[in-house]
């Protein structure tokens, strides 16, 4: 194994977190940002304004999410352990 091939498993990684995270980010983001606008409308400071719609939705999207989740990250491992057996057979 050489540095070419640590930098795309790197790179592939780096993907495949994206993948994962960021839909759930950007989705606690934009819920974030409509409630502070309607708090800064309706001036209502309460602190768990802020807190309970992205908690519930961030939650919400996780469990729609997973199978999507599990599946591309079944598919990062099962690249990984291929080129793992790949490198073993190629010693021999």
């Amino acid at each position: 194994m050489n540095e070419v091939e640590v930098i795309e498993i790197c790179r592939e990684a780096i993907v495949v977190l994206l993948k994962i995270v960021g839909p759930i980010l950007l989705a606690g983001l934009l819920t974030g940002i409509i409630v502070s606008l309607f708090q800064t409308v309706t001036q209502i400071q309460e602190a768990t304004l802020t807190f309970i719609p992205k908690l519930l939705v961030i939650f919400g999207l996780t469990l729609w999410l997973l199978p999507f989740m599990m599946a591309t990250l079944g598919g990062f491992t099962q690249a990984l352990t291929d080129r793992i057996i790949k490198i073993g057979t190629s010693n021999l």
